[in-house]
């Protein structure tokens, strides 16, 4: 379903309601669509507390003065001094 801005003014609650059963609600502005109402369902996935803590440690030296500037010259090709 696609309405105008005025119109979804004037109807929100139903807009609301069509797009919590499904349908696809699209707003439009001079008849260009604009926004989507979707409705917004639940996380696809279980959060787990700690999951970085699997993850490897930085080296001491991960922000020193010659590690930074091997990173610039890696992203700028060697060009950054």
């Amino acid at each position: 379903m696609q309405c105008n801005m005025l119109e979804a003014k004037s109807q929100l609650s139903r807009l609301v309601q069509a797009a919590l059963e499904g349908e696809d609600v699209i707003i439009a502005n001079k008849g260009v669509p604009v926004v989507r109402l979707v409705k917004i369902g639940a996380q696809g996935f279980t959060r787990k507390p700690g999951a970085w803590a699997e993850l490897p440690k930085a080296k001491a030296d991960w922000d020193s003065p010659k590690t930074n500037a091997a990173i610039a010259d890696e992203l700028t090709g060697g060009e950054w001094s």
